[in-house]
């Protein structure tokens, strides 16, 4: 059975961070802020560095990269929409919808990956682009990697023809829905709100409003023997759903934003903390780009290098 939760996680540190415009057509999640690009740059900085040093004092093994290049991306922070590694030792580029997103592969990660893992192929899905075509990673897919199913909510972001590819080279299932904001826009990322860890799953169940499609994808996700944690429009909102399952020193640990954690009910939390530990993270500025925590980490599932 392969493991839910990656042996470690790519995290890259911005440092001309601001909230992108050309995302925001269709991200309902993104706010305005009255702060200039380079106030909000410096805070995006501090945040990571914070959150990656409480995630390294918890037994996180975390690989930091900085965005230092000269190409405009501001959402370099959220690395996990383009690439994804894999327990075969696979690893996808994906293709993005905006362009300054294009700009955010990177060669010396992929460089590391070969480096210290073991990597049997890199496979390059971008020439879906041409075809207006887009999947964008842990962002548009969450992988339940036990069950091989690959769940998409679609929208623009994430196209039905890149997510059949990616699964016939992986051999995963694809499972397919829709997803709604509270402001009734098809939600862009089906990471903010779905995630599953290797015994819960947390999901907007509200946010899928055809009944049919509520009813099968709760059923299938029962079936997978995991604890069904339903969160609110509100909740979802509020990223509650954007977490992601790592492992610590003394367990699994849950990464998600305080933000999400303050907004989970007591009970809520209590069900969490029979699976794993929670590990709030403070990130309101990263928070107005649209995405939190999950967004912000790139699972690590390729074998070890052997030295």
């Amino acid at each position: 059975m392969l493991a839910q939760t990656p042996t470690a996680i790519i995290m890259i540190r911005p440092h001309r961070f601001y909230s992108n415009q050309e995302t925001m057509r269709d991200n309902a999640f993104q706010q305005h802020s009255t702060l200039n690009t380079t106030a909000l740059a410096k805070l995006a900085y501090l945040e990571v560095s914070i959150a990656v040093q409480r995630l390294r004092d918890a037994g996180v093994l975390v690989h930091l990269f900085e965005d230092i290049g000269v190409n405009d991306t501001p959402d370099s922070v959220f690395p996990n929409n383009w690439f994804s590694t894999h327990h075969d030792g696979k690893v996808f580029i994906y293709p993005m919808r905006c362009h300054n997103r294009q700009r955010e592969v990177r060669q010396d990660i992929l460089d590391f990956l070969h480096q210290d893992f073991q990597v049997s192929q890199v496979i390059d899905l971008r020439h879906f682009q041409e075809a207006d075509q887009f999947l964008e990673g842990t962002g548009s897919i969450v992988f339940d990697h036990a069950q091989r199913i690959a769940y998409a909510s679609l929208a623009a972001r994430t196209c039905l023809a890149p997510l059949q590819n990616l699964c016939a080279q992986i051999d995963y299932q694809p499972y397919c829905f829709h997803s709604y904001s509270k402001e009734n826009i098809a939600i862009y990322h089906t990471n903010v709100m779905l995630s599953i860890g290797t015994e819960f799953v947390l999901i907007g169940t509200d946010n899928i409003r055809e009944e049919s499609e509520r009813t099968l994808l709760i059923k299938r996700l029962t079936e997978s023997g995991k604890d069904i944690i339903q969160l609110s429009t509100n909740q979802i909102q509020n990223f509650a759903a954007n977490a992601l399952e790592v492992q610590g020193n003394n367990g699994k640990i849950l990464a998600l934003s305080e933000r999400a954690f303050k907004c989970l009910t007591a009970r809520q939390q209590q069900q969490l903390e029979q699976h794993v530990d929670l590990l709030p993270l403070s990130i309101p500025t990263i928070e107005l780009a649209g995405g939190s925590v999950r967004c912000m980490m790139a699972g690590v599932h390729l074998p070890v290098r052997s030295n």
